[in-house]
């Protein structure tokens, strides 16, 4: 019997046998001395499996990663003043990952709970977007001249949980990419888009982004079976590697395991 492509059948049979060759979750160390390393992390308000609240842990996954710029999401309040709920001063200090800004709100960290975290490097543009929705959704635009050379744009952002609501979030990611794809972009972060192939709304960004890499799941973060969180290239050959970091803290963190990509700009050509 020939098996559909991108069923959530396939997609739990593909995660199961990989879990079995990977017995202890963990991947082998990745260098990235020739490239930027960037990651995306839904950090779940700093709550993890284990439902304590806990943003030192937190920190301490964002440490373990190295990453040169990485996007976090769900990493302020959602109601209220919705305050910051990691110290970035501390994450700084043992990181050297500087927040761009971007908050929405005096004691917010970012946009909507989003939030761009860069080591070294000039950003030149930044700005937040809106999201249409039903539920309170936002992006984070920003440009940033890497320190290793050449610019680089980033869209971090958190879609929605409704399948209407994402297809109008990425018709909006799309209008932002019609005069903005002569640079080198990436778009990444939690997408909530578990389909694959055919089905998967993020078919939509095709004519911007070209065809979609290869999913690797994310969520839920003790057994990973789906790939709502991605790094997407407006380039072929921009993103030179993309897995999970998976590691015992980064399960216990939050539900989400992060995932990351060594980009090279230098090898990066127009998507076609």
């Amino acid at each position: 019997m020939q098996r559909k492509n991108g069923t959530f059948s396939s997609t739990v049979l593909e995660a199961l046998r990989n879990r079995k060759k990977r017995p202890d979750g963990s991947l082998p160390s990745q260098s990235h001395s020739s490239g930027t390393l960037v990651a995306s992390y839904n950090v779940h308000k700093c709550i993890g499996v284990d439902r304590r609240f806990d943003p030192e842990r937190t920190a301490r996954v964002i440490q373990e990663i190295g990453a040169d710029v990485i996007a976090l999401q769900e990493a302020d309040q959602r109601f209220g003043e919705r305050a910051g709920l990691l110290d970035l001063a501390h994450l700084e200090r043992e990181t050297g990952l500087v927040s761009v800004g971007a908050a929405g709100f005096p004691k917010a960290h970012g946009w909507h709970g989003n939030v761009v975290l860069v080591r070294q490097g000039v950003v030149r543009d930044l700005h937040p977007v809106k999201l249409p929705g039903l539920e309170p959704r936002g992006a984070v635009v920003v440009e940033i001249d890497l320190k290793q050379g050449g610019s680089l744009r980033i869209i971090a952002a958190h879609l929605g949980l409704l399948r209407r609501s994402r297809a109008q979030q990425l018709h909006m990611i799309m209008e932002l990419m019609k005069s903005r794809d002569e640079t080198p972009t990436l778009l990444l972060g939690d997408l909530n888009e578990w389909r694959l192939g055919d089905r998967s709304s993020l078919n939509t960004l095709h004519p911007a982004f070209g065809h979609m890499p290869p999913a690797v799941p994310s969520f839920p973060s003790g057994l990973p079976l789906l790939a709502l969180d991605r790094i997407i290239a407006n380039r072929q050959g921009l993103i030179s590697s993309f897995e999970t970091h998976d590691t015992p803290l980064a399960r216990l963190a939050s539900d989400h395991l992060p995932v990351k990509a060594v980009i090279d700009l230098q090898q990066a050509v127009t998507a076609a």
